[in-house]
């Protein structure tokens, strides 16, 4: 469906990436993973055809279509929501607005006349066209992904330009679901979803009929919707025939590998340079010295990845609190007609982890900035406990930084202690790298800023942490060092957030918001999502007819003949399926094989066993691609015939 081939492009005089070569099928699950400045970006765009390589080609088949999700940048304006959205469907509002003209004509001419036939058999071609376009679909289907991306019924008749930015990210990716092109291009598109938003849209995209790629730091995310995952490092593009977790095993695998492979390779080249630095002179051995000298000018070197050392944080202590660390009592707050909570109660003890989930809007931030004393209550009581010392980050924590500082000079300000002599350390776990660490406040981006105030906040001596959105503008190296600092913390925190990876270690408490009332739950995020499930599951079933739900003989007997029929269904395809595990594990040891032979100085004393090798390698990558396709196919009917079960 797209090939790039030996695709290049260099900016300075220096290849961002070179001889880079992909495909992208029609139902492909592609996750695009690499270090900040990597390249993703000027990959997306090369597929979009807004940039051209400065080598090699991006194909196209024809019918191929290409649609973008950014992760900002994008508003719209002049139209409701619901309009906007139903924009997309050109063609099909083209062809209405043509038969309700052709409609007002035929009831102003004579009907036996020869312009009246013609204008029917136009009107009859007119309506054959938009049956064969589903347009009957249309409303239902633009209600169904606004609705599954947290719009009301009531949003549909706003305008646009009333969403803040976050909405209007969720505007654009509606109008991407629809539009459903070929190849679905999707940076960082969990942003600003919340929990329930960022459920859905896995569901949607499981069953979406082009193929997607997606950016995103979201681990959970990519690891249920990948299946293939592209890797920029070093100025090159690895493969690995996995979703996140697999391509983070193998990764660690290959490094080995390479890092054997580099100390061989040195070991050589320093075995090299002896001979020649000890014959140079001496005549007899003046042409075994040039073809050395040769040898190493031709030498194709291994490089290993400059990979970031571990960094380690910690929370300065703060005094420790009292056993109640925060109480609310009956608390109001409204903003205007729009009533957030009504008599709300909420406690937070010495030690609790806690999360907040919920739709957007149903008043998570509010209530964390009334923790942090920031946003006062209509009525009600707010209650800190005994030598309660609060920290908290929101994104427009970022505006209180002084303009004039430098990125250094704001973390130096609250620094103490040790601390201050791994600043530029720290400032490089939140990006901020090399002079970047001199750029003044006033010229960051709001991401920067709010990395920043993050950095300042891992500085702060606190024993009640209140977070929301920490890691919206973070990579997996960033909130990877967050989520240590908090998994040492000994305090209390609150953390508003819907990424379940980084959530998941750290909380062992969750409250659910809907529409001013909270429902906690104990446990982590992942126990959270289970338990909603079994609770709709026991909604569902308390809704069906006593004869539909069965009981005792009847129902085990129901259950037994659908377990069967989903058997005999499945069992060739599983058949099919173990048959080529069993396969593709053989192989995969035999790579192994090949690659500890080709690490080793040793066997390059013999030629043509490493000929023999090299090219039994490239076989079994060339198999190993086909059969890993094969298994992506075989897995997806799987998947096919469970949800058609499913729906029966």
């Amino acid at each position: 469906m797209v090939a790039a081939v030996d695709i290049g492009v260099q900016f300075g005089g220096r290849y961002l990436f070179k001889d880079v070569s992909f495909t992208i099928g029609p139902h492909d699950r592609i996750g695009l993973v690499g270090s900040n400045g990597a390249g993703k970006t000027t990959l997306l765009k090369l597929l979009l055809d807004e940039i051209a390589p400065e080598s090699g080609a991006v194909t196209r088949a024809k019918y191929v279509t290409v649609g973008y999700l950014p992760q900002e940048g994008i508003s719209a304006a002049g139209n409701t929501l619901y309009a906007e959205t139903e924009s997309v469907f050109g063609d099909i509002l083209q062809t209405k607005q043509r038969l309700e003209a052709i409609h007002a004509r035929m009831g102003e001419i004579d009907h036996e006349s020869e312009e009246f036939r013609e204008i029917l058999e136009l009107y009859g071609e007119l309506q054959h066209k938009l049956e064969r376009s589903e347009a009957f679909r249309m409303k239902a289907a633009i209600e169904k992904v606004l609705s599954g991306l947290g719009f009301s019924v009531a949003d549909f008749r706003r305008q646009t330009e009333e969403f803040s930015g976050g909405w209007q990210m969720r505007i654009a990716l509606a109008k991407l679901l629809l539009l459903q092109p070929s190849l679905l291009l999707l940076d960082e598109p969990t942003n600003h979803l919340d929990l329930d938003s960022l459920q859905w849209l896995e569901e949607y995209l499981r069953t979406y009929e082009g193929a997607v790629m997606i950016v995103s730091h979201d681990s959970r995310f990519l690891d249920n919707m990948t299946r293939r995952t592209l890797e920029l490092t070093l100025g090159t593009l690895n493969e690995y025939a996995g979703n996140f977790s697999f391509y983070r095993a193998a990764k660690a695998e290959r490094k080995e590998h390479q890092e054997a492979a580099y100390r061989n390779q040195q070991q050589q080249i320093k075995q090299t340079e002896r001979f020649i630095e000890r014959f140079r002179y001496k005549a007899t051995k003046a042409r075994q010295v040039q073809s050395r000298i040769k040898q190493l000018e031709k030498l194709d070197l291994v490089e290993i990845e400059d990979e970031e050392g571990n960094i380690h944080f910690r929370f300065p202590p703060g005094p420790p609190s009292g056993r109640s660390v925060m109480e609310l009592r009956s608390v109001r707050k409204s903003y205007g007609e729009l009533r957030v909570f009504d008599g709300l109660d909420f406690d937070i003890d010495r030690g609790d982890r806690v999360a907040f989930v919920g739709v957007n809007g149903a008043g998570k931030s509010t209530l964390s900035r009334i923790i942090a004393g920031v946003e006062p209550i209509d009525s009600g009581e707010r209650k800190p406990g005994h030598n309660v010392v609060i920290s908290y980050f929101a994104q427009d924590q970022a505006d209180a930084l002084h303009p004039a500082s430098t990125v250094l000079q704001a973390v130096d300000d609250v620094a103490t202690g040790e601390v201050r002599k791994h600043l530029r350390t720290l400032l490089g776990s939140f990006l901020f790298s090399g002079d970047d660490v001199f750029k003044k406040v006033s010229v960051l981006s709001g991401g920067e800023k709010s990395r920043l105030a993050l950095a300042r906040m891992l500085l702060t001596p606190s024993n009640l942490i209140v977070m929301d959105e920490p890691t919206n503008h973070l990579d997996m190296r960033s909130k990877g060092v967050l989520q240590e600092a908090l998994l040492d913390f000994e305090g209390s925190m609150v953390i508003v957030s819907h990424d379940r990876d980084f959530l998941d270690p750290i909380v062992t408490k969750v409250v659910e918001f809907r529409t001013g009332r909270i429902k906690v739950y104990t446990g982590t995020v992942s126990d959270y999502i289970d338990a909603k499930a079994r609770e709709e599951l026991a909604v569902r079933e308390a809704e069906r007819p006593a004869a539909q739900r069965g009981d005792g003989k009847q129902r085990k007997r129901i259950e037994a003949e659908q377990r069967q029929r989903r058997y005999e269904r499945e069992k060739p395809y599983r058949e099919q399926l173990e048959k080529l595990e069993r396969a593709i594990a053989m192989k995969e040891e035999e790579k192994r094989e090949c690659e500890c032979i080709m690490s080793d100085p040793e066997s390059y004393q013999a030629s043509d066993r490493v000929r023999e090798v090299s090219t039994r390698y490239g076989v079994l990558e060339r198999e190993l691609k086909s059969d890993y396709y094969r298994w992506m196919e075989l897995t997806r009917e799987l998947d096919r015939l469970a949800e058609d079960e499913d729906r029966s």
